[in-house]
């Protein structure tokens, strides 16, 4: 009796959570029961159907810290898990038990003197006021071209409104205003928010779609905005793809991700004044904890300034 597919079934109906959160939420929990019944961390993933018949005999209830301490060292031992990663774990197995708690199925809370790890505290990545400022004038030219205005619509999209990878993904036509200035967003746990589109990008939209009925491209009646040229609703990977072939052709360093945008549209707002709180709502951020990560972005900038030009900085680095 693992109840694990009762508690992933919990995760999806009750908690809302993302099919992408309960997978992986899956694997980290099916992992740790391999552990509790042969002593040493699984490699498999996903695990395998012979392993599934083994996990049969594991019982939650015959658990202890122990093992639990013992699990988290050999995942910090010879797998190089970064810290980030060893806490996902922790925190699913830590939602497991919950659940098991509120089900009366264990009665002891096995987490209390465990904590997650210390991990280092990096700064989101962002892409430069100046620099984004060129790629969007570039990408604010039309054409009649599908892909390349397609493309155009998704950089715009994940800049002029911090969404999230899934969301865009997500995003129907019913989702926008009649002018698309205003959209409608389904972020995690199902919560809807609305954001601002600006005019620039809402008239990029409007062209995008007058480009896919011209061209009947969406012969199925699709929903969807984002659209494959078979007009299919786009995959997650197919859009990372984009994003890192626009933003690396556009001489951007480093990590070029849906996400890097998401943060390169905090980090520019709070350069400008915004406020922290109006922030956090445009991203769909739960705690203001989350996004206050943004400051620290900022900081460092007036740090760098301050050391550029500040006399008394630059004499102190001249001596």
């Amino acid at each position: 009796m693992t109840m694990i597919e009762p508690f992933l079934t919990y995760l999806r109906t009750e908690r809302r959570y993302s099919e992408l959160t309960i997978k992986a939420y899956g694997d980290d929990l099916r992992q740790f029961v391999l552990f509790c019944l042969h002593g040493e961390d699984s490699d498999e993933e996903p695990v395998s159907s012979e392993s599934e018949e083994v996990m049969k005999s594991f019982d939650p209830r015959r658990v202890t810290a122990d093992d639990l301490r013992a699990w988290i060292v050999s995942l910090t031992g010879g797998k190089k898990l970064s810290a980030r990663s060893v806490n996902r774990k922790i925190s699913a197995v830590k939602a497991y038990f919950r659940y098991l708690r509120k089900e009366h199925v264990v009665e002891k809370d096995l987490f209390t003197r465990i904590s997650a790890l210390k991990t280092s505290g990096r700064l989101p990545v962002f892409v430069e006021e100046s620099r984004m400022h060129r790629i969007v004038e570039s990408l604010l030219q039309p054409t009649d071209d599908f892909e390349t205005e397609r493309d155009a619509v998704v950089v715009l999209l994940f800049y002029a409104t911090g969404i999230r990878l899934a969301e865009l993904t997500g995003i129907r036509l019913d989702d926008f205003s009649p002018d698309y200035t205003v959209l409608k967003v389904r972020g995690k746990g199902d919560k809807e928010r609305v954001v601002p589109v600006i005019e620039p990008v809402a008239a990029r939209i409007a062209h995008y779609r007058r480009l896919i009925l011209a061209q009947d491209i969406c012969k199925n009646e699709n929903k969807f905005l984002i659209l494959t040229h078979k007009g299919e609703p786009i995959g997650r990977s197919e859009v990372y793809r984009i994003v890192h072939e626009v933003l690396r052709g556009c001489g951007v360093q480093g990590k070029c991700s849906p996400h890097v945008l998401r943060h390169t549209f905090a980090t520019h707002l709070l350069d400008h004044g915004a406020d922290i709180r109006v922030i956090q709502e445009l991203l769909g951020h739960a705690s203001l904890e989350t996004t206050q990560v943004y400051t620290h972005n900022s900081i460092a900038k007036l740090k760098e300034v301050y050391n550029r030009a500040h006399p008394r900085a630059k004499k102190y680095k001249e001596d």
